[in-house]
């Protein structure tokens, strides 16, 4: 895996759920001295005390197969969950630029708006929101449909005005499953911020979006509003952070959770830990007041599935995995084809597919026992059907719209097949194996639309950067396939705005502060000219196309017009515009990169 390169190289897999590595292979002289020790080469010289063997190509390629024993395993991991972002050279946003936002205001005023409040209510309007400072104060009846406004309405010394007259108002968006990448995908944060930003996602929950200590000054500037960013929460891997490696047993995931409690983390990104270590895990962070997110990998979902995780605590249960594993019919884990190699992630992803036929058919006792358990532990579903969408139809995905003016060079070259990228897996992707994802959607749409018919609550996240899904539209797409999946268009706003907002807020225990436009709350909001229950299409940066019958051309119409933080309005087609430049700016350089 990998070009041949001066020094030694361990090849390896974790045991880690969603690392994200760009690449998997590891210099040996870029480890520290306590991973080499372990692995029995302090000096960087192959040892068979390790454990491994020479790998084909002797000794000129000085590449050592390790096997991979639980010790080594969480060294290896710890480093490379504290390096990964920071290798990646991912860097800081600037500060925000005169004219990059207005506000906040002694008293905002947005005029004659058609409000959506992200409670499950229908539309009401016309409405003035009245915003004091970052906080939503009143929101007042303007007149009454079909005739015109009542004029000199209060607040009559507004600082700051949006006609919103025919416009549509919402809560801002929360996306509750992001990376903000790095190089060399997208070196600046910048490009993932204003493209969140610009399609009116207004918090976020990093799982992680970087490296431990980035993660916290970014989260200090955003909520200081020196840079044009959404508010960000800090959710990190186990063992990340600190200085004393990875998470090996109980007694230290306990002391790991307690670091991170005092040093500015909000929340555990889990993956599919052994029972005694997850269960101190969730049981420490419980103490402290800390979410938590799993992602419950292949790997090691046969000893914890998304019900073991949920009856030790488990908070929510984001991607797929753990589901179908805790369903399946005839076996106790995954039949697995004979020639099954994790590492090789077409099959990774590709196998993944083919267990919608081998779980409790839909309706089922089974299927429906399942659902209450998790609806009576409260458990959340976030299940970013987005990011796997590519494996129903890959070439949709590589021709998306928006790619040629908002997507980096950079970042599709990073969504090429390879053999060295996460996520780009397909080498040789089959009408087979898209027929296989097609099918184990209908079954994922069907659990998910289930559980929220129960009374279990969804919410929406994207894991853009990957697969084909650039930041901001993939969060769009994510909303659309709700809407496949059965959710009602308000069903799909309240997910995207007062679920996650719950979620996030529920963890620390403290009231809803964001999620829904009502008085009190943080101005978090979005414009939007066009009526997204209609069609959730124009709520991308491209927005929709529509035949305009009166001049008999196609228009494209939507996106959003303002996105507001804190009380700040940014004009989001302006954000979208820095983007292009972003964009344009690689492509003159011709500096895609390389992997």
């Amino acid at each position: 895996m990998g070009s041949a390169a001066a020094g030694m190289r361990i090849m390896w897999h974790p045991n880690e759920a969603d690392l994200h590595l760009p690449v998997r292979v590891i210099r040996l002289s870029s480890l520290p001295h306590r991973c080499r020790s372990e692995l029995g080469c302090p000096r960087g010289y192959v040892s068979r005390r390790a454990g491994g063997r020479y790998a084909t190509g002797g000794e000129r390629s000085r590449v050592l197969v390790v096997t991979v024993t639980p010790r080594i395993l969480s060294l290896l991991c710890a480093f490379a969950i504290a390096s990964a972002s920071a290798g990646q050279e991912l860097k800081p946003a600037p500060d925000r630029k005169p004219g990059e936002g207005a506000g906040p205001f002694k008293t905002l005023v947005l005029r004659g708006a058609t409000l959506i409040d992200g409670t499950g209510s229908p539309p009401i309007g016309p409405v003035d929101i009245v915003i004091s400072g970052n906080r939503i104060q009143a929101i007042l009846t303007a007149g009454t449909p079909g005739v015109p406004d009542r004029t000199g309405r209060p607040p009559r010394d507004a600082d700051y005005e949006v006609d919103a007259k025919g416009k549509f108002v919402l809560p801002g968006f929360v996306d509750m499953h992001v990376h903000a990448g790095g190089a060399p995908k997208n070196a600046d944060a910048e490009y993932a911020y204003k493209l969140w930003m610009a399609h009116g996602v207004t918090t976020v929950r990093g799982v992680p979006l970087a490296a431990h200590s980035f993660t916290v000054r970014e989260k200090e500037r955003s909520a200081r509003n020196e840079i044009v960013a959404p508010r960000i929460w800090n959710f990190q891997r186990p063992g990340s952070g600190w200085s004393e490696g990875g998470v090996d047993s109980p007694e230290k995931a306990r002391r790991w959770v307690r670091w991170a409690a005092a040093n500015g983390v909000d929340g555990l990104k889990l993956g599919s830990h052994e029972p005694d270590i997850m269960a101190a895990l969730l049981d420490e962070s419980k103490k402290f007041k800390m979410g938590s997110t799993a992602h419950l990998g292949q790997m090691g979902v046969a000893q914890m599935n998304a019900l073991d995780a949920a009856r030790l605590g488990l908070d929510t249960v984001t991607h797929f995995y753990g589901h179908f594993e805790a369903l399946l019919r005839d076996h106790v884990v995954q039949p697995w084809p004979p020639g099954m190699n994790y590492s090789d992630e077409q099959w990774r992803f590709g196998q993944v597919a083919r267990l919608w036929d081998k779980i409790h058919p839909p309706g089922s006792p089974q299927w429906n026992a399942y659902l209450r358990e998790q609806l009576e532990l409260g458990t959340v579903f976030d299940p970013t059907f987005t990011i796997y969408s590519a494996g129903r139809d890959v070439m949709r995905a590589r021709t998306a719209d928006w790619h040629e003016s908002y997507t980096l060079p950079s970042l599709m070259k990073f969504f090429e097949p390879s053999r060295t990228a996460h996520g780009s897996y397909f080498f040789d992707w089959t009408t087979e194996d898209e027929v296989a994802w097609r099918n184990f959607y209908q079954m994922w749409f069907r659990l998910v639309n289930d559980y929220k018919k129960m009374g279990g609550r969804v919410t929406t996240g994207s894991d853009s950067g990957f697969i084909y899904q650039t930041y901001g539209f993939g969060y769009v797409l994510e909303l659309e396939l709700l809407q496949e999946a059965g959710f009602h268009p308000l069903e799909v706003i309240q997910a995207a705005t007062m679920n996650g907002a719950t979620t996030l807020c529920e963890a620390r225990g403290e009231p809803l502060s964001l999620g829904v436009v009502k008085a009190g709350m943080l101005a978090d909001l979005i414009v939007v000219d066009e009526n997204p229950l209609q069609n959730l299409k124009v709520l991308y940066g491209t927005g929709a196309l529509r035949l305009n019958d009166a001049t008999g051309k196609v228009e494209r119409v939507g996106g959003v017009r303002y996105t507001i933080k804190d009380g700040i309005v940014f004009d989001a087609k302006r954000l979208l515009a820095d983007v292009a430049e972003m964009v344009a700016a690689q492509k003159r350089s011709g500096s895609a990169g390389t992997r």
